[in-house]
């Protein structure tokens, strides 16, 4: 059979989806290379935020309509539950996310059901299980209605986190499942379950075979990845933090040249996780630490456990260990009660931490979080006035701190030609930036995944613009 997927939301969705794919490729299926041209689409979701639930459920619907077999998984399904057949009636069928495993076997079984139940040659049909067989209109595949399962146990995590698709230099490894914060805002702990790290073992042979077929970066992936370790034993000793040995036992296997990790939070910024930094160059200088606001009002409210000052201690050690240490965050603007005063002092937290780029955001409420039991009291035009405005300002900051660059030569991994300019190669430094060269420059120019060493000769606010470096 051959399937796509659509992916929503987040990198660990996207690790999901790889991982999806791998194992169907691993069952005989074969990718599509179109909607018009796949049997089944499996649409990954999130619900995060109610636009991307949307963009979702709208995709799903679109393809059920057009008579593809049609499976939803990720977020969305853990959160709408049964009544996902509801809102999606025709759903082929919904599996939750940890529950992702068990689409291979859903999809080979109706794969079998769809070649027992295609029409005679006569023209007729005929039901198969009791359930009724639709005929499809000229031009499609025929396909029999067929609602499989809904799993949400919480408890199940995928036997084959491992599986990954051939090719590539770049690859995320999931190595905790889940989250524990329970911040108001946030439907990730309803939908994702309790926190679960993998264990240390299985994430390191993950990692060694990955790199056996060319792998050179990885990005390790939680929730709140610093926390790996803290809920379930994971096999590491008991007198060192977790985290911080991982990323050691990981900087050890030949092969790897750039460790990532994300998201993080404050509380995680610790002196064995800094030492890390000191002696492990493999280990990229940058980090994404969520802030959400800058009010201790607002902060306590959404329950993050750190105050203003405390986050930006975390900042300030950060780039005490190095200048050009890259900080990245999160930012909710129009939080139930926000302030003017409130928005301010966010504004104000984000000069003070100097953020590289940040992500910012319009609060919308997300049903069965605590914050959706307040009134949503700030207007949508003022959030957009928020927004905009932090956007503003990440623009100058970005250029300011991406000025102090030019003139240096930053290592860069080639990830291919330029989306905007053919004529040049991308890729990103260790800090995550974005560096782009003419790709023409030297005799043979680069390959992709090959660290090459670039001049910055101009600054811009999102991206770094040099030349090859002789």
């Amino acid at each position: 059979m051959k399937f796509l997927i659509h992916t929503y939301g987040c990198q660990m969705n996207v690790r999901d989806s790889e991982a999806v794919e791998a194992m169907l490729l691993a069952a005989g299926h074969e990718k599509a290379v179109s909607e018009d041209d796949a049997d089944a689409v499996i649409i990954n979701s999130c619900t995060v935020r109610q636009k991307a639930e949307e963009k979702a459920i709208g995709k799903a619907g679109n393809m059920i309509a057009s008579r593809k077999i049609t499976g939803l998984m990720g977020c969305a399904v853990k959160r709408l539950g049964e009544d996902v057949f509801k809102r999606l009636p025709g759903l082929d069928f919904a599996v939750a996310p940890r529950a992702f495993g068990l689409i291979p076997k859903i999809v080979s079984s109706l794969e079998s059901s769809v070649s027992r139940c295609a029409p005679r040659a006569s023209g007729q049909e005929h039901g198969c299980s009791g359930e009724e067989t639709l005929s499809p209109p000229p031009g499609t595949r025929n396909r029999r209605h067929a609602t499989r399962i809904l799993e949400l146990g919480d408890d199940l995590v995928p036997g084959s986190m491992a599986a990954h698709c051939a090719g590539g230099f770049q690859a995320f490894v999931t190595v905790l499942l889940g989250c524990d914060n329970r911040c108001s805002y946030c439907i990730v702990p309803d939908v994702r379950g309790h926190e679960y790290s993998r264990p240390a073992k299985e994430i390191i042979a993950e990692i060694e075979a990955l790199a056996r077929h060319g792998v050179k970066e990885v990005t390790l992936l939680g929730q709140s990845v610093l926390r790996y370790g803290i809920r379930n034993d994971c096999g590491l000793p008991k007198t060192a933090e977790p985290f911080p040995f991982l990323l050691r036992q990981i900087a050890g296997i030949d092969g790897i040249e750039r460790i990532r990790f994300t998201s993080a939070h404050p509380k995680g910024v610790t002196d064995e996780l800094l030492q890390v930094w000191r002696d492990c160059p493999k280990v990229c200088r940058h980090l994404h630490l969520p802030v959400q606001s800058g009010s201790d009002r607002i902060l306590a409210a959404m329950g993050r456990r750190y105050t203003r000052a405390e986050y930006l201690e975390s900042v300030s050690r950060l780039r005490e260990l190095d200048p050009e240490f890259a900080v990245t965050t999160d930012v909710i603007v129009g939080y139930p009660g926000e302030t003017h005063d409130d928005f301010e002092q966010t504004r104000s937290l984000m000069q003070e931490a100097g953020f590289d780029n940040s992500f910012v955001f319009k609060y919308s409420p997300r049903p069965g979080t605590r914050s959706a039991l307040l009134p949503d009291d700030v207007t949508t035009e003022e959030k957009e006035r928020r927004n905009q405005t932090l956007l503003a300002d990440q623009e100058t900051r970005g250029l300011e701190r991406n000025s102090r660059l030019v003139g240096t030569i930053r290592e860069v991994l080639a990830e291919g030609t330029s989306k905007r300019n053919p004529e040049r190669w991308s890729g990103r430094d260790g800090g995550n930036r974005i560096v782009v060269w003419d790709r023409r420059q030297g005799e043979r120019g680069a390959r992709l995944g090959e660290a090459v060493k670039i001049r910055i000769a101009q600054a811009h606010a999102q991206i770094l613009i040099g030349e090859a470096a002789r």
